[in-house]
């Protein structure tokens, strides 16, 4: 499945299935500030959702951008791994909130770049 289409299921998914009943494309939509043919075209794959409607997307259903991503398997040997955990081990939980929605954020726009160079 190319990355496109696991976003525009992802994004059908979650909104059939919120709150246990799911929602209208035409409810999504007003929460998102977009049309429903915007929803229904992203939820078809006819347009590619930006970084930054993944999080309008993910905030509104309280889930991480990487949701919109197939999982990838890391390497937790890289030395910048450690790095970065040794940093952060004792910063205020907020603080390790920001940082880990900032990480999904860079992680979700390279992805979307690099699905966008590879056509």
């Amino acid at each position: 499945m190319k990355l496109y289409e696991y976003i525009a299921t992802k994004i059908k998914e979650l909104r059939e299935n919120y709150g246990g009943k799911g929602i209208s494309q035409d409810f999504l939509a007003q929460k998102l500030t977009v049309t429903p043919n915007t929803i229904s075209r992203w939820e078809t794959g006819k347009y590619k959702p930006r970084v930054t409607d993944l999080q309008k997307l993910a905030d509104f259903f309280s889930v991480p951008i990487s949701t919109f991503f197939p999982e990838a398997k890391e390497d937790s040997t890289k030395p910048e791994l450690n790095a970065l955990f040794s940093a952060s081990k004792d910063l205020h939980p907020e603080d390790l909130k920001a940082l880990t929605m900032f990480a999904e954020y860079r992680k979700a726009r390279r992805v979307l770049e690099k699905a966008k160079n590879d056509k």
